[in-house]
Protein backbone atom coordinates (compact mmCIF):
# COMPACT_ATOMS: atom_id res chain seq x y z
CA UNK A 1 0.00 0.00 0.00
CA UNK A 2 1.22 3.84 -1.01
CA UNK A 3 2.11 5.86 1.97
CA UNK A 4 0.24 8.64 1.68
CA UNK A 5 1.94 11.82 1.39
CA UNK A 6 1.32 14.67 4.58
CA UNK A 7 0.60 18.35 3.28
CA UNK A 8 4.12 20.64 2.99
CA UNK A 9 5.37 22.13 6.28
CA UNK A 10 6.77 25.69 5.52
CA UNK A 11 9.94 25.93 5.94
CA UNK A 12 12.07 28.41 7.80
CA UNK A 13 14.46 29.83 5.58
CA UNK A 14 17.69 30.60 6.71
CA UNK A 15 18.26 34.74 5.42
CA UNK A 16 22.45 35.62 5.94
CA UNK A 17 22.79 38.92 4.44
CA UNK A 18 19.05 40.09 4.11
CA UNK A 19 17.55 43.10 5.39
CA UNK A 20 14.35 42.91 7.25
CA UNK A 21 12.47 44.13 4.59
CA UNK A 22 13.50 41.25 2.22
CA UNK A 23 12.45 39.47 5.03
CA UNK A 24 9.12 40.58 5.41
CA UNK A 25 8.48 40.81 1.76
CA UNK A 26 9.45 37.01 1.21
CA UNK A 27 7.15 36.49 4.31
CA UNK A 28 4.12 38.65 2.96
CA UNK A 29 4.59 36.72 -0.16
CA UNK A 30 4.54 33.04 2.06
CA UNK A 31 1.42 34.42 3.34
CA UNK A 32 0.07 35.29 0.87
CA UNK A 33 0.45 31.28 -1.19
CA UNK A 34 -0.68 30.23 2.08
CA UNK A 35 -4.21 32.05 1.55
CA UNK A 36 -3.98 31.06 -2.15
CA UNK A 37 -3.53 27.43 -1.30
CA UNK A 38 -6.13 27.64 1.61
CA UNK A 39 -8.76 28.84 -1.08
CA UNK A 40 -8.18 26.18 -3.04
CA UNK A 41 -7.26 25.00 -6.84
CA UNK A 42 -7.73 28.28 -9.36
CA UNK A 43 -10.48 27.80 -11.59
CA UNK A 44 -9.28 25.83 -14.50
CA UNK A 45 -10.67 26.39 -18.27
CA UNK A 46 -13.07 24.17 -18.78
CA UNK A 47 -12.99 22.02 -22.10
CA UNK A 48 -16.56 20.86 -22.23
CA UNK A 49 -17.89 21.57 -25.76
CA UNK A 50 -20.97 23.02 -24.37
CA UNK A 51 -19.11 25.38 -22.50
CA UNK A 52 -16.22 26.71 -24.92
CA UNK A 53 -18.49 29.49 -26.54
CA UNK A 54 -19.38 30.62 -22.98
CA UNK A 55 -15.50 30.75 -21.78
CA UNK A 56 -14.44 32.63 -24.89
CA UNK A 57 -16.97 35.22 -24.70
CA UNK A 58 -16.38 35.83 -21.05
CA UNK A 59 -12.67 35.85 -21.94
CA UNK A 60 -13.45 38.55 -25.02
CA UNK A 61 -15.94 40.58 -22.87
CA UNK A 62 -13.63 40.78 -19.73
CA UNK A 63 -10.71 42.12 -22.75
CA UNK A 64 -13.31 44.43 -24.31
CA UNK A 65 -14.55 45.65 -20.40
CA UNK A 66 -10.97 46.20 -19.34
CA UNK A 67 -10.00 48.42 -22.30
CA UNK A 68 -13.24 50.06 -21.94
CA UNK A 69 -12.56 50.99 -18.32
CA UNK A 70 -9.15 52.18 -19.71
CA UNK A 71 -10.78 54.78 -22.84
CA UNK A 72 -13.13 55.94 -19.96
CA UNK A 73 -10.34 56.98 -17.31
CA UNK A 74 -8.25 58.43 -20.46
CA UNK A 75 -11.33 60.43 -21.50
CA UNK A 76 -11.48 61.50 -17.63
CA UNK A 77 -8.12 62.78 -17.61
CA UNK A 78 -8.41 64.91 -20.93
CA UNK A 79 -11.67 65.92 -19.65
CA UNK A 80 -9.87 67.22 -16.77
CA UNK A 81 -7.17 68.91 -18.51
CA UNK A 82 -9.03 70.67 -21.03
CA UNK A 83 -8.04 68.36 -24.20
CA UNK A 84 -11.57 68.24 -25.10
CA UNK A 85 -14.42 70.13 -27.03
CA UNK A 86 -17.59 70.47 -25.35
CA UNK A 87 -18.72 68.15 -28.95
CA UNK A 88 -16.03 65.55 -28.59
CA UNK A 89 -16.58 65.06 -24.48
CA UNK A 90 -20.62 64.21 -25.76
CA UNK A 91 -19.15 61.99 -28.36
CA UNK A 92 -16.82 59.82 -26.31
CA UNK A 93 -19.24 59.76 -23.33
CA UNK A 94 -21.86 58.34 -25.60
CA UNK A 95 -19.82 55.60 -27.76
CA UNK A 96 -18.62 54.92 -23.89
CA UNK A 97 -22.19 54.64 -23.04
CA UNK A 98 -23.18 52.58 -25.82
CA UNK A 99 -19.70 50.23 -25.72
CA UNK A 100 -20.90 49.64 -21.66
CA UNK A 101 -24.69 48.55 -22.55
CA UNK A 102 -23.69 46.09 -25.68
CA UNK A 103 -21.21 44.46 -23.38
CA UNK A 104 -23.80 44.44 -20.61
CA UNK A 105 -26.48 42.71 -23.53
CA UNK A 106 -23.73 40.06 -25.04
CA UNK A 107 -22.76 38.82 -21.30
CA UNK A 108 -26.67 38.56 -20.50
CA UNK A 109 -26.65 36.53 -23.78
CA UNK A 110 -24.39 34.17 -22.48
CA UNK A 111 -25.60 34.16 -18.59
CA UNK A 112 -22.85 35.97 -17.29
CA UNK A 113 -23.06 38.70 -15.06
CA UNK A 114 -21.01 41.70 -14.83
CA UNK A 115 -19.36 40.58 -11.70
CA UNK A 116 -18.24 37.60 -13.79
CA UNK A 117 -16.11 39.62 -16.18
CA UNK A 118 -13.16 39.80 -14.33
CA UNK A 119 -9.58 37.88 -13.97
CA UNK A 120 -8.58 37.09 -10.97
CA UNK A 121 -4.81 38.06 -11.11
CA UNK A 122 -3.38 36.31 -8.19
CA UNK A 123 -1.00 38.34 -5.94
CA UNK A 124 -1.96 41.10 -8.45
CA UNK A 125 -5.48 41.67 -7.53
CA UNK A 126 -8.59 41.60 -10.12
CA UNK A 127 -8.26 42.67 -13.68
CA UNK A 128 -11.23 44.66 -13.82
Amino acid sequence: MAKKKSPARPRKVVTRGASSGDIEEVESLRQELDRLRAAGAPPRWNANPDDVRRSVAKLVLTLVEAVRQLLERQAIRRMENDTLTPEETEAIGLALMRLEETVRDLASQFGLEPGDLNLDLGPIGKLV
